[in-house]
C-alpha cells in the first residue's frame, strides 16, 4: 500500500487499514476460488484444471491496468514500487525448487497459509516444510552464496527491458490473458478427469 498517495488522498493510518481490508479480500477471493485445495493447484501442473492459471492472469491483468489508471489520476506514485533485485540464477534455481515443491506439496508459500487458516493438516505439514528450508538456508548461506549473488541484474522493468511503454505491456498482458484463458479451456477438455468433477461437486 505504500505507492498511494498519503497524507495528500488519504492519512498514513487509514492506509495501513485499506491494506489490512485488502488483505482479508485476497484471502477471501483465494480461498473462495479453491487455493486451499492441493487437488486444485496440483491440477494445474497436470491440466485438469486451470484455476490457478486463471486468477494469476486474471490478477495481473486487473493489477497492471489499475496501476495505470490510478498513476493517471494521481492517486498512486508508480515510482514509490518496491522492485526486487534479480539475481538471475538464483531465481532460476529457486523457482525450479519451489515448482518441484508446488508439484509435491500441492501448495505455494502463499497458499499453504490459505489452506492452513480453514484447518487443513497437509498444510500445516507444509509450512512446517518451509521454516525447514529457511532454516537450511540461512544455516548453509556460506556455501551457496556465490550462486545466490551470480548475475546480478538490478531491479529491472519489462517494460523497459522490451523498450514499450508500460501501456502497451499491460494491452499485450491482456492479451496473453485470454490466449491462456483459450489454452487453460482447452487443457481441461484434454486433460480431464472424471473422478476429479466428481469429488468436486
Amino acid at each position: 500500500m505504500g505507492p498511494l498517495i498519503v497524507n495528500e488522498i488519504i492519512s498514513a493510518n487509514t492506509n495501513l487499514l485499506l491494506a489490512f481490508f485488502i488483505g482479508i479480500g485476497f484471502g477471501f477471493v483465494l480461498e473462495s476460488n479453491g487455493f486451499s485445495s492441493s487437488r486444485r493447484l496440483a491440477g494445474m501442473f497436470y491440466g485438469y484444471d486451470t484455476t490457478v492459471l486463471k486468477v494469476f492472469f486474471t490478477a495481473a491483468v486487473t493489477a497492471s491496468i489499475g496501476l495505470l489508471f490510478m498513476s493517471l489520476f494521481g492517486w498512486i506514485d508508480l515510482s514509490f514500487i518496491y522492485i526486487n533485485p534479480t539475481f538471475l540464477w538464483s531465481a532460476i534455481g529457486g523457482g525450479v525448487v519451489m515448482g518441484a515443491g508446488f508439484i509435491l506439496g500441492g501448495y505455494c508459500p502463499g497458499t499453504s497459509f490459505c489452506a492452513a487458516a480453514i484447518g487443513k493438516l497437509d498444510a500445516l505439514a507444509f509450512i512446517g516444510g518451509i521454516f525447514i528450508g529457511i532454516l537450511i538456508f540461512m544455516e548453509g548461506y556460506p556455501l551457496w552464496e556465490n550462486f545466490y549473488k551470480a548475475k546480478f541484474m538490478g531491479s529491472p522493468l519489462l517494460s523497459d527491458w522490451l523498450n514499450i511503454s508500460r501501456g502497451l505491456l499491460a494491452f499485450l498482458i491482456a492479451l496473453v490473458a485470454l490466449g491462456m484463458f483459450w489454452v487453460g479451456e482447452w487443457a481441461e477438455k484434454k486433460f480431464a478427469r472424471e473422478d476429479y468433477k466428481i469429488n468436486q461437486r
